[in-house]
């Protein structure tokens, strides 16, 4: 599917001057990437942007930068219903395995497996629940693994009064 919109993503601000790298999922992996792989998590709305950020901990939110993207990115799979789970090959239980327990263990995710089918099949990205703390049904995040600021697979962070930092020097 072609997915065009708006995303949201509430980022630590020392990293806020590359709000479309990638690079800091790729250190560790995360849910949906491998270790090596970038990878953009993006909210489909501004409160799941915070449920993602503060994973439960709604008493305490880090300082943080909210940041909104215009997306238009062909070859994006929809994961959020069965029939898109079962076209593409996906249970539930892979999408929401504990990703973080099973590095913790030393153990490779087995969400890293929907990664490893779907890259292989040019995907750019995947639409799925959100599984932050308190994520409600309708909470969605769009994972790219790859994008860039030209179609087909456009991502461009809205900053039009350039306050965004240009490296980690120019905002202190």
């Amino acid at each position: 599917m072609r997915f065009v919109g708006t995303c949201y993503r509430a980022h630590d601000p020392r990293w806020a001057f590359k709000p479309t790298s990638g690079d800091g999922a790729a250190i560790r992996g995360a849910r949906f990437n491998p270790k090596g792989v970038p990878a953009l998590y993006l909210a489909l709305s501004i409160m799941t942007a915070v449920k993602e950020a503060n994973q439960g901990f709604a008493h305490r939110i880090d300082p943080c930068v909210l940041c909104s993207y215009n997306i238009d990115c062909e070859n994006v799979f929809d994961l959020t219903t069965e029939e898109g789970r079962a076209a593409h090959s996906v249970s539930m239980e892979e999408m929401a395995c504990s990703w973080a327990t099973a590095l913790a263990e030393g153990r490779r995710p087995a969400s890293w497996s929907i990664y490893d089918r779907l890259d292989a099949r040019g995907t750019a990205g995947i639409l799925v629940p959100s599984f932050a703390p308190r994520a409600e049904a309708d909470d969605r995040n769009l994972v790219l693994w790859k994008w860039g600021p030209d179609l087909p697979r456009q991502v461009n962070v809205n900053d039009p009064s350039g306050r965004l930092p240009q490296d980690q020097l120019s905002w202190r």
